[in-house]
Protein backbone atom coordinates (compact mmCIF):
# COMPACT_ATOMS: atom_id res chain seq x y z
CA UNK A 1 0.00 0.00 0.00
CA UNK A 2 1.25 3.49 -0.93
CA UNK A 3 0.65 5.18 2.29
CA UNK A 4 -0.64 5.12 5.41
CA UNK A 5 -2.63 2.58 5.41
CA UNK A 6 -1.49 -0.91 4.00
CA UNK A 7 -3.33 -4.31 4.66
CA UNK A 8 -1.13 -7.70 5.21
CA UNK A 9 -3.81 -10.15 5.08
CA UNK A 10 -4.39 -11.66 1.76
CA UNK A 11 -7.73 -12.19 -0.29
CA UNK A 12 -9.60 -14.94 1.78
CA UNK A 13 -8.42 -14.32 4.97
CA UNK A 14 -10.96 -12.48 6.15
CA UNK A 15 -11.73 -12.81 10.17
CA UNK A 16 -15.09 -10.98 11.16
CA UNK A 17 -16.19 -11.40 7.57
CA UNK A 18 -18.94 -13.69 6.85
CA UNK A 19 -17.58 -16.25 4.80
CA UNK A 20 -18.90 -19.25 2.50
CA UNK A 21 -17.78 -21.56 -0.23
CA UNK A 22 -19.27 -22.22 -3.65
CA UNK A 23 -21.29 -25.20 -2.92
CA UNK A 24 -20.51 -28.62 -4.91
CA UNK A 25 -23.02 -27.43 -7.63
CA UNK A 26 -22.01 -23.54 -7.34
CA UNK A 27 -25.28 -22.53 -5.13
CA UNK A 28 -25.46 -19.84 -3.20
CA UNK A 29 -25.61 -21.44 -0.04
CA UNK A 30 -24.51 -19.33 2.89
CA UNK A 31 -21.86 -21.03 5.17
CA UNK A 32 -20.42 -18.20 7.69
CA UNK A 33 -17.39 -19.35 8.47
CA UNK A 34 -14.67 -17.13 10.18
CA UNK A 35 -11.06 -16.39 9.21
CA UNK A 36 -8.93 -13.67 8.75
CA UNK A 37 -9.53 -9.80 8.95
CA UNK A 38 -7.41 -7.45 6.16
CA UNK A 39 -4.96 -5.50 8.19
CA UNK A 40 -4.56 -1.81 6.99
CA UNK A 41 -1.33 -0.52 8.36
CA UNK A 42 -0.63 3.18 8.98
CA UNK A 43 2.34 3.74 6.79
CA UNK A 44 2.60 7.58 5.87
CA UNK A 45 3.09 8.43 1.99
CA UNK A 46 6.39 9.48 0.80
CA UNK A 47 8.59 6.84 0.51
CA UNK A 48 12.12 6.66 1.39
CA UNK A 49 14.84 4.61 0.43
CA UNK A 50 14.66 1.99 2.92
CA UNK A 51 12.30 -0.77 3.05
CA UNK A 52 10.61 -3.38 5.43
CA UNK A 53 9.34 -6.75 5.44
CA UNK A 54 6.41 -8.18 6.36
CA UNK A 55 5.83 -12.38 7.45
CA UNK A 56 3.60 -13.44 5.00
CA UNK A 57 0.07 -14.25 5.69
CA UNK A 58 -1.27 -18.16 5.84
CA UNK A 59 -3.14 -17.79 2.42
CA UNK A 60 -1.76 -17.49 -0.83
CA UNK A 61 -0.05 -14.36 -1.74
CA UNK A 62 3.62 -13.45 -3.50
CA UNK A 63 5.78 -11.15 -1.06
CA UNK A 64 4.90 -9.19 1.91
CA UNK A 65 7.39 -6.41 1.91
CA UNK A 66 6.12 -3.32 2.59
CA UNK A 67 8.57 -0.01 1.64
CA UNK A 68 8.96 2.28 4.80
CA UNK A 69 7.82 5.91 4.59
CA UNK A 70 8.37 8.50 6.17
CA UNK A 71 7.27 9.07 9.91
CA UNK A 72 3.38 10.77 10.16
CA UNK A 73 2.93 13.72 11.48
CA UNK A 74 3.20 14.18 15.11
CA UNK A 75 0.01 13.21 16.97
CA UNK A 76 -1.71 15.58 19.25
CA UNK A 77 -1.40 15.55 22.89
CA UNK A 78 -2.13 12.05 24.64
CA UNK A 79 -6.01 11.32 25.82
CA UNK A 80 -7.39 8.46 27.50
CA UNK A 81 -7.44 5.22 25.45
CA UNK A 82 -10.47 3.72 26.78
CA UNK A 83 -13.88 4.12 24.94
CA UNK A 84 -15.49 7.33 26.01
CA UNK A 85 -19.33 6.33 25.75
CA UNK A 86 -21.45 3.03 25.67
CA UNK A 87 -21.69 1.33 21.82
CA UNK A 88 -24.60 1.84 20.53
CA UNK A 89 -27.35 -0.49 21.32
CA UNK A 90 -28.47 -0.01 17.19
CA UNK A 91 -24.97 -1.50 15.39
CA UNK A 92 -24.72 -4.89 14.73
CA UNK A 93 -22.52 -6.93 16.79
CA UNK A 94 -21.51 -10.42 14.58
CA UNK A 95 -21.12 -13.26 16.44
CA UNK A 96 -18.96 -15.46 14.33
CA UNK A 97 -15.76 -13.73 14.78
CA UNK A 98 -11.98 -14.43 16.18
CA UNK A 99 -12.09 -12.66 19.42
CA UNK A 100 -15.76 -13.98 20.36
CA UNK A 101 -14.20 -17.41 19.71
CA UNK A 102 -10.98 -16.98 21.53
CA UNK A 103 -13.49 -15.75 24.46
CA UNK A 104 -15.66 -18.77 23.89
CA UNK A 105 -12.71 -20.76 24.03
CA UNK A 106 -11.19 -19.53 27.47
CA UNK A 107 -13.54 -19.13 30.26
CA UNK A 108 -10.89 -19.24 32.83
CA UNK A 109 -8.43 -16.92 31.19
CA UNK A 110 -7.60 -13.87 33.10
CA UNK A 111 -7.75 -11.50 30.50
CA UNK A 112 -11.07 -12.83 29.16
CA UNK A 113 -13.56 -10.14 31.58
CA UNK A 114 -11.50 -7.49 29.83
CA UNK A 115 -11.11 -8.53 26.15
CA UNK A 116 -14.80 -9.93 26.22
CA UNK A 117 -16.41 -6.88 27.78
CA UNK A 118 -14.69 -4.26 26.28
CA UNK A 119 -13.80 -5.79 23.09
CA UNK A 120 -15.56 -8.53 22.07
CA UNK A 121 -19.16 -7.32 23.23
CA UNK A 122 -18.89 -4.37 21.30
CA UNK A 123 -19.77 -4.16 17.19
CA UNK A 124 -17.99 -4.29 14.42
CA UNK A 125 -17.72 -4.30 11.24
CA UNK A 126 -18.17 -7.79 8.95
CA UNK A 127 -15.86 -8.10 5.90
CA UNK A 128 -16.54 -9.63 2.43
CA UNK A 129 -12.86 -10.31 1.16
CA UNK A 130 -13.10 -12.76 -1.06
CA UNK A 131 -14.52 -13.18 -4.94
CA UNK A 132 -17.25 -15.57 -4.97
CA UNK A 133 -19.92 -14.67 -7.01
CA UNK A 134 -22.05 -17.92 -6.04
CA UNK A 135 -22.28 -17.07 -2.48
CA UNK A 136 -22.09 -13.34 -2.09
CA UNK A 137 -25.69 -12.45 -2.12
CA UNK A 138 -26.18 -14.89 0.43
CA UNK A 139 -23.62 -14.29 2.76
CA UNK A 140 -24.33 -10.60 3.03
CA UNK A 141 -28.09 -11.43 3.21
CA UNK A 142 -27.25 -13.91 5.71
CA UNK A 143 -25.46 -11.24 7.99
CA UNK A 144 -28.34 -8.07 6.63
CA UNK A 145 -31.34 -10.30 7.96
CA UNK A 146 -29.64 -11.68 11.51
CA UNK A 147 -29.12 -7.75 12.03
CA UNK A 148 -32.85 -6.56 11.19
CA UNK A 149 -33.93 -9.72 13.11
CA UNK A 150 -32.60 -7.83 15.97
CA UNK A 151 -33.47 -4.70 15.43
CA UNK A 152 -29.81 -3.28 14.59
CA UNK A 153 -27.69 -1.67 12.10
CA UNK A 154 -25.17 -3.80 10.52
CA UNK A 155 -21.53 -2.31 8.63
CA UNK A 156 -20.46 -4.53 5.63
CA UNK A 157 -17.20 -3.95 3.93
CA UNK A 158 -17.35 -5.02 0.59
CA UNK A 159 -13.60 -5.52 -0.81
CA UNK A 160 -13.07 -7.12 -3.91
CA UNK A 161 -12.07 -4.34 -6.31
CA UNK A 162 -9.54 -5.69 -9.10
CA UNK A 163 -5.73 -4.72 -8.74
CA UNK A 164 -6.54 -4.45 -5.17
CA UNK A 165 -3.51 -3.42 -3.30
CA UNK A 166 -1.52 -2.23 -6.17
CA UNK A 167 0.21 -6.22 -6.28
CA UNK A 168 0.71 -6.12 -2.59
CA UNK A 169 0.35 -8.21 0.43
CA UNK A 170 -3.61 -7.99 -0.12
CA UNK A 171 -3.68 -8.32 -4.12
CA UNK A 172 -6.26 -10.12 -5.46
CA UNK A 173 -10.20 -9.23 -6.09
CA UNK A 174 -12.36 -9.63 -9.21
CA UNK A 175 -10.45 -10.35 -12.22
CA UNK A 176 -11.63 -7.40 -14.08
CA UNK A 177 -14.02 -4.35 -13.91
CA UNK A 178 -16.97 -6.54 -16.01
CA UNK A 179 -16.44 -9.38 -13.02
CA UNK A 180 -16.45 -6.56 -10.23
CA UNK A 181 -19.51 -5.22 -11.48
CA UNK A 182 -21.65 -8.46 -11.49
CA UNK A 183 -19.91 -9.33 -8.16
CA UNK A 184 -21.31 -5.88 -6.97
CA UNK A 185 -25.03 -6.66 -8.01
CA UNK A 186 -25.23 -9.55 -6.12
CA UNK A 187 -23.86 -8.22 -2.92
CA UNK A 188 -26.78 -5.39 -3.43
CA UNK A 189 -29.24 -8.13 -3.94
CA UNK A 190 -28.35 -9.34 -0.14
CA UNK A 191 -28.80 -5.76 1.56
CA UNK A 192 -32.44 -5.91 2.23
CA UNK A 193 -34.12 -3.62 3.66
CA UNK A 194 -33.15 -2.25 6.56
CA UNK A 195 -30.86 0.07 7.63
CA UNK A 196 -27.29 -0.89 6.47
CA UNK A 197 -23.94 0.80 6.60
CA UNK A 198 -21.56 0.19 3.81
CA UNK A 199 -17.72 1.04 3.74
CA UNK A 200 -16.94 0.52 0.08
CA UNK A 201 -13.77 -0.95 -0.95
CA UNK A 202 -10.94 0.82 1.66
CA UNK A 203 -7.80 2.30 0.06
CA UNK A 204 -9.48 2.03 -3.49
CA UNK A 205 -9.49 5.83 -3.73
CA UNK A 206 -6.31 6.18 -1.67
CA UNK A 207 -3.98 4.25 -3.14
CA UNK A 208 -4.43 4.12 -6.80
CA UNK A 209 -0.56 4.48 -7.75
CA UNK A 210 -0.23 1.34 -9.43
CA UNK A 211 -3.39 2.24 -12.03
CA UNK A 212 -2.80 3.67 -15.22
CA UNK A 213 -4.94 6.20 -16.64
CA UNK A 214 -7.46 4.43 -18.14
CA UNK A 215 -7.56 1.99 -15.27
CA UNK A 216 -8.33 4.38 -12.82
CA UNK A 217 -11.02 5.40 -14.87
CA UNK A 218 -12.49 2.17 -14.61
CA UNK A 219 -12.50 2.29 -11.53
CA UNK A 220 -14.16 5.27 -10.31
CA UNK A 221 -16.87 4.11 -12.85
CA UNK A 222 -16.87 1.05 -11.20
CA UNK A 223 -17.03 2.54 -7.76
CA UNK A 224 -20.37 4.82 -8.82
CA UNK A 225 -21.95 1.87 -10.36
CA UNK A 226 -21.40 0.27 -7.08
CA UNK A 227 -22.73 2.74 -4.69
CA UNK A 228 -25.64 3.60 -7.37
CA UNK A 229 -26.05 -0.67 -7.37
CA UNK A 230 -26.17 -0.71 -3.61
CA UNK A 231 -28.87 2.40 -2.82
CA UNK A 232 -30.97 1.63 -5.56
CA UNK A 233 -31.54 -2.57 -4.28
CA UNK A 234 -31.89 -1.17 -0.85
CA UNK A 235 -32.63 2.95 -0.09
CA UNK A 236 -31.79 2.67 3.43
CA UNK A 237 -28.33 1.50 2.67
CA UNK A 238 -25.65 3.82 3.78
CA UNK A 239 -22.76 4.41 1.21
CA UNK A 240 -19.23 5.73 2.27
CA UNK A 241 -16.04 5.92 0.09
CA UNK A 242 -12.51 5.92 0.39
CA UNK A 243 -11.05 9.24 2.10
CA UNK A 244 -7.75 7.57 3.29
CA UNK A 245 -6.77 9.60 6.64
CA UNK A 246 -5.60 12.79 7.96
CA UNK A 247 -1.43 12.23 6.84
CA UNK A 248 -1.84 10.28 3.70
CA UNK A 249 -3.59 12.60 0.62
CA UNK A 250 -4.28 16.42 0.74
CA UNK A 251 -8.28 16.62 1.05
CA UNK A 252 -8.29 18.06 -2.13
CA UNK A 253 -6.25 15.52 -4.18
CA UNK A 254 -8.70 13.21 -1.87
CA UNK A 255 -11.74 15.19 -2.83
CA UNK A 256 -11.32 15.09 -7.03
CA UNK A 257 -10.55 11.31 -6.70
CA UNK A 258 -14.46 10.92 -4.61
CA UNK A 259 -15.85 13.30 -6.88
CA UNK A 260 -14.65 11.19 -10.01
CA UNK A 261 -16.28 8.21 -7.95
CA UNK A 262 -19.60 9.11 -7.77
CA UNK A 263 -19.35 10.08 -4.01
CA UNK A 264 -20.41 13.42 -4.14
CA UNK A 265 -23.54 11.83 -5.69
CA UNK A 266 -26.48 11.29 -3.64
CA UNK A 267 -27.78 8.75 -6.37
CA UNK A 268 -24.44 6.94 -4.52
CA UNK A 269 -23.10 7.92 -1.93
CA UNK A 270 -23.57 9.06 1.71
CA UNK A 271 -20.43 10.45 2.19
CA UNK A 272 -16.95 9.33 3.23
CA UNK A 273 -14.96 7.21 5.44
CA UNK A 274 -11.86 7.69 7.16
CA UNK A 275 -8.43 6.40 9.45
CA UNK A 276 -9.94 2.80 8.44
CA UNK A 277 -7.10 0.29 10.69
CA UNK A 278 -4.97 3.58 11.40
CA UNK A 279 -4.47 4.95 14.78
CA UNK A 280 -4.95 8.73 14.25
CA UNK A 281 -7.21 10.80 16.77
CA UNK A 282 -10.45 11.24 16.16
CA UNK A 283 -10.49 15.19 16.37
CA UNK A 284 -7.62 15.03 13.35
CA UNK A 285 -10.09 12.83 11.32
CA UNK A 286 -12.91 15.11 12.47
CA UNK A 287 -11.35 17.90 11.16
CA UNK A 288 -9.78 16.24 7.69
CA UNK A 289 -13.20 14.81 7.09
CA UNK A 290 -14.63 18.39 6.82
CA UNK A 291 -12.19 19.61 4.54
CA UNK A 292 -12.35 16.83 2.26
CA UNK A 293 -16.23 16.99 2.30
CA UNK A 294 -16.29 20.64 1.49
CA UNK A 295 -13.67 20.36 -1.71
CA UNK A 296 -16.20 17.63 -2.91
CA UNK A 297 -18.75 20.36 -3.06
CA UNK A 298 -21.48 17.38 -2.52
CA UNK A 299 -24.84 18.40 -0.76
CA UNK A 300 -25.32 19.17 2.68
CA UNK A 301 -26.49 15.62 3.58
CA UNK A 302 -22.86 14.39 3.02
CA UNK A 303 -21.54 12.90 6.51
CA UNK A 304 -18.29 11.08 7.39
CA UNK A 305 -17.65 8.00 9.57
CA UNK A 306 -14.30 7.61 11.24
CA UNK A 307 -12.93 4.35 11.87
CA UNK A 308 -12.19 4.34 16.00
CA UNK A 309 -11.10 0.72 16.84
CA UNK A 310 -7.43 1.47 18.03
CA UNK A 311 -7.02 5.64 18.09
CA UNK A 312 -7.69 5.80 21.74
CA UNK A 313 -3.88 7.08 21.77
CA UNK A 314 -3.17 8.39 18.47
CA UNK A 315 -0.33 7.46 16.21
CA UNK A 316 2.90 6.53 17.78
CA UNK A 317 5.49 9.38 17.59
CA UNK A 318 8.04 7.34 15.48
CA UNK A 319 6.02 6.03 12.96
CA UNK A 320 5.49 2.74 14.19
CA UNK A 321 2.40 0.50 12.43
CA UNK A 322 2.95 -2.93 13.32
CA UNK A 323 1.18 -3.77 16.40
CA UNK A 324 2.77 -0.59 17.98
CA UNK A 325 2.84 -0.75 21.84
CA UNK A 326 0.91 2.24 23.68
CA UNK A 327 -1.91 2.15 21.32
CA UNK A 328 -5.90 1.79 23.27
CA UNK A 329 -9.13 1.42 21.69
CA UNK A 330 -10.79 4.45 20.71
CA UNK A 331 -14.57 5.84 20.78
CA UNK A 332 -16.87 3.10 21.18
CA UNK A 333 -18.78 2.17 18.25
CA UNK A 334 -22.01 4.41 17.91
CA UNK A 335 -24.33 6.42 15.52
CA UNK A 336 -24.33 9.40 17.61
CA UNK A 337 -21.08 11.71 17.47
CA UNK A 338 -22.56 14.55 18.75
CA UNK A 339 -20.16 16.23 15.25
CA UNK A 340 -21.57 18.26 12.98
CA UNK A 341 -20.97 16.03 9.32
CA UNK A 342 -19.86 12.84 11.75
CA UNK A 343 -22.45 10.56 11.10
CA UNK A 344 -20.72 7.71 12.96
CA UNK A 345 -17.39 6.33 14.66
CA UNK A 346 -17.37 3.30 13.76
CA UNK A 347 -14.68 -0.37 14.41
CA UNK A 348 -14.04 -1.44 10.66
CA UNK A 349 -10.85 -2.81 11.96
CA UNK A 350 -11.44 -5.86 14.30
CA UNK A 351 -9.03 -4.78 17.58
CA UNK A 352 -6.81 -7.41 18.57
CA UNK A 353 -6.63 -8.79 15.81
CA UNK A 354 -2.51 -8.81 15.12
CA UNK A 355 -0.76 -6.55 12.10
CA UNK A 356 1.65 -9.27 12.02
CA UNK A 357 4.13 -8.22 15.37
CA UNK A 358 2.34 -9.98 17.75
CA UNK A 359 0.69 -12.95 15.92
CA UNK A 360 -0.05 -13.70 12.43
CA UNK A 361 -1.36 -11.04 10.42
CA UNK A 362 -4.90 -10.84 10.78
CA UNK A 363 -4.87 -13.07 13.54
CA UNK A 364 -6.25 -12.87 17.00
CA UNK A 365 -3.49 -12.34 19.35
CA UNK A 366 -4.93 -11.89 22.99
CA UNK A 367 -2.23 -9.93 24.62
CA UNK A 368 -1.96 -7.38 22.23
CA UNK A 369 -5.97 -7.47 22.72
CA UNK A 370 -5.57 -7.32 26.87
CA UNK A 371 -3.34 -4.41 25.97
CA UNK A 372 -5.61 -2.57 24.11
CA UNK A 373 -8.22 -2.72 25.83
CA UNK A 374 -6.29 -2.17 30.07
Amino acid sequence: MAAAASLVAAVGTVAGMVSALDGPEGGDVARPRVTRSPDLLPLPAVPTATSASVSPGPSPSPSDAKTAKKKPKPAPSASTGRPVAPASTRLYRHADSQVVDWVRAHRSDPRRPLIESRIADRPAAVWFADFTPGTITSRVRAVTSTAAHEGRVPVLVPYAIPERDCGGASEGGAPDIAAYDGWARKFAAGLGSGEVVVILEPDALSQTECLSGGQLADRYAALARAGRAFKSANPRARVYYDAGHSDWNPAGTQAARLRAAGAASPDSSDGIFTNVSNFNRTSAEVAYARRVLAAMGGPPSLGAVIDTSRNGNGAPANGAWCDPSGRKLGQAPTLRTGERGIDAYLWVKLPGESDGCKGEPGSFAPDYAYDLAD
